[in-house]
């Protein structure tokens, strides 16, 4: 399936499912025998097979993403609209739903509902390099708006032509061939996931499109994303980590007191996973340092309140780590792992990155990353 571009304000993108999606194996050939219905154009027979597994399934969240994915492509913004707004009542740790509702919103220029649902992806996960992107697009629009209106009104003002023009000059078709491609995960995500089951690739599709405007840029091909997996039935809560023998093992080179950096920094580590998992708030909220800044504009104080509340309103949660490496270089250290976590029916698997500051004898985190 080929992706055309059009001259539209951009380049908003949707996100759909891809061959890197997460599955659960007992379901994965009901999403792939779905999204291959998708990937040959048979969209009515798609849809159809997608209600029938959520009836007996109605909260599946990967089968709901691809009914709004589904719906989008058949011309049926409002269904998926509501679908993706379901999503996001529903699970509102997940980020895609609102960027999807961000780029429907867009396509019927409703720039302001678009801005919140990306400000909303954005506070879910602030690493979400691609809702960042597409606030920026929006913000774009809003500015060319703003300038036009601006100009209806004085027509002789001298200074608004050159922003015009540097925004149409931003999105022109010429210099959209400059733009990095989208990359695609290498593992998938609700952030980065692991290695899919599903025997069968599933589709990328192309995003909705936004109105014209007086600038006339281009629209990307859509990102490839995943949907969470279902979890079993009866996770446990637990926190567990899997680290390589090269992370285990400091390097022969390496100075002893770098040594003992690095497990302690480790230990920190593992000490927030456990304490996440035994829903244990305080030891949770105690692992950040004083210096963490908390994601967008929130104050730290809102955002612990957030986080309690989050933690507290789950009956279970499993929190494993994989493939935990830790590397310390004085009194700072970075940890990079792969996160599995688990809650309430939600299944989300990452890459996530650390930085740990030493503060007297504690190592503590000053800043979080998603996806890298």
């Amino acid at each position: 399936m080929t992706h055309s571009r059009l001259p539209v304000l951009g380049p908003l993108r949707l996100l759909t499912l891809a061959a890197a999606l997460m599955f659960s194996l007992a379901h994965a050939d009901e999403y792939a025998d779905v999204s291959q219905l998708v990937r040959t154009g048979k969209l009515p027979e798609a849809l159809t097979k997608a209600d029938q597994y959520l009836a007996s399934k109605p909260r599946d969240p990967q089968m709901r993403f691809l009914k709004g994915v589904i719906q989008r492509d058949s011309g049926k913004t409002t269904d998926a609209i509501a679908t993706f707004t379901r999503l996001t009542e529903d699970f509102p740790e997940l980020p895609e739903p609102y960027n999807n509702l961000a780029v429907l919103y867009a396509g019927q220029s409703q720039f302001d509902k678009a801005r919140t649902a990306l400000e909303m992806a954005i506070r879910t996960n602030p690493s979400y390099a691609t809702a960042h992107e597409n606030l920026g697009d929006v913000y774009a629009k809003l500015a060319s708006q703003a300038y036009n209106k601006a100009l209806q009104l004085d027509a002789s003002n001298s200074g608004v032509p050159p922003k015009l023009a540097l925004i149409r000059e931003l999105f022109s078709p010429a210099g959209a061939k400059n733009q990095r491609p989208s990359p695609v995960p290498t593992a998938p995500s609700v952030a980065p996931a692991p290695t899919p089951v599903a025997t069968k690739p599933a589709p990328t599709l192309p995003g909705p499109v936004v109105s014209k405007a007086p600038p006339a840029p281009t629209i990307a091909a859509p990102a490839a994303v995943q949907t969470p997996a279902t979890p079993p039935a009866h996770a446990a809560p637990t926190a567990a980590v899997s680290s390589p023998a090269a992370s285990a093992t400091p390097a022969a080179a390496a100075a002893p007191s770098s040594s003992n950096a690095s497990k302690d920094a480790e230990a920190a580590v593992l000490a927030w996973a456990k304490a996440w998992a035994a829903r244990d708030v305080k030891a949770y909220l105690a692992s950040y340092g004083k210096d963490f800044s908390p994601p967008g504009s929130m104050s730290r104080s809102a955002w612990e309140d957030e986080r309690r509340q989050r933690i507290t309103s789950k009956s279970k949660i499993s929190v494993k780590l994989e493939n935990l490496a830790v590397t310390a270089s004085g009194n700072t250290a970075v940890a990079k792992f792969r996160q599995d976590y688990k809650a309430n029916g939600l299944a989300v698997s990452s890459r996530k990155t650390l930085d740990l500051v030493k503060n007297g004898e504690r190592w503590q985190i000053v800043k979080e990353s998603t996806g890298t």
